[in-house]
């Protein structure tokens, strides 16, 4: 058994230069889904998941992903004089308490493994959760809500894991396996973007994690990996040179590389068809342009 994770940590402070000019004004992390940022999306799963302390990893132009978090007297008090009480009570669950979100600086853009290191003070000596919003899960169990139950079964480090096409292994951290026991695998390497024919397997790491106080220590003594930056994967696989324990959780979901334009859209599709009051509309004017395309080809 093993101690609650009750922290996540949230890196957002990269620029999100794939979205300009959007991102020129707006963070990234802000970005909708239907009507939802990105953020909201992993919120509400770390809620899911028994997580009450958010610490977020910011940057210089951050400013509206802090606000959005926060009240809003003006506009409460409004559609709470007429009467929209529906959107009231969304808006509400947008609201996090005084405490509940800290926020930390990351000065230089040094990579993920870096990001995490920035939240060491806060995290403290229990095992934490971290979140990439980029990476949006579907899923009728949210993603880190079962990584969390399994965890507690398991202890050690736990990263979020999916199978990919093989040609697509080199922009994931990949895991070698040592023992699949179905959702959950054993591990016994991991490999940051590794060459095609160097892969060990094509399990990819993606960005959900439960990780121990070690991995903070790890990042100390990490030196610049691949691309350059502080990789998290280097950190964890020390963690199995030192003989602790590593698994893969093979969720159950979708996942969606909202980090990327054509990944963004996809999603887009999908979360607009789930949502019952635009599924017809939306799915009959998807239809029609497929219809189209096909037509012209």
């Amino acid at each position: 058994m093993t101690g609650k994770v009750t922290k996540a940590v949230f890196p957002v402070a990269g620029m999100g230069t794939r979205f300009l000019p959007a991102t020129k004004s707006i963070p990234k992390e802000i970005m909708t889904l239907v009507d939802r940022p990105l953020i909201q999306y992993a919120i509400d799963e770390a809620r899911a998941a028994g997580i009450t302390e958010f610490i977020f990893v910011t940057s210089r132009g951050k400013a509206a992903l802090e606000d959005y978090f926060d009240h809003a007297p003006e506009l409460e008090s409004t559609l709470q004089r007429k009467g929209k009480t529906d959107i009231l009570d969304m808006l509400q669950n947008t609201n996090m308490e005084s405490g509940a979100i800290a926020y930390v600086r990351q000065y230089m853009a040094l990579g993920l493994g870096h990001a995490v290191w920035c939240a060491r003070r806060l995290i403290g000596d229990e095992p934490f959760a971290v979140i990439l919003p980029d990476d949006v899960i579907a899923a009728d169990t949210p993603c880190l809500q079962q990584m969390v139950e399994a965890h507690a079964e398991t202890g050690g480090c736990m990263v979020a894991a999916m199978e990919v096409p093989a040609d697509k292994a080199s922009a994931y951290g990949v895991l070698d396996i040592k023992d699949d026991m179905g959702s959950i695998v054993g591990v016994k390497g991991m490999v940051e973007k590794p060459k095609r024919e160097e892969a060990p397997s094509n399990l990819a790491v993606i960005g959900r994690y439960i990780l121990t106080p070690n991995v903070l220590k790890n990042l100390n003594t990490i030196k610049e990996g691949a691309g350059g930056e502080i990789q998290l994967t280097d950190a964890i696989a020390q963690e199995i040179a030192e003989d602790r324990d590593v698994y893969g959780y093979r969720f159950r979901g979708q996942r969606y590389d909202c980090g990327s334009k054509a990944g963004y859209l996809q999603a887009t599709v999908a979360f607009g068809l789930s949502r019952p009051e635009l599924r017809d509309e939306f799915g009959s004017y998807l239809d029609e342009m497929a219809s189209l395309r096909n037509a012209a080809e």
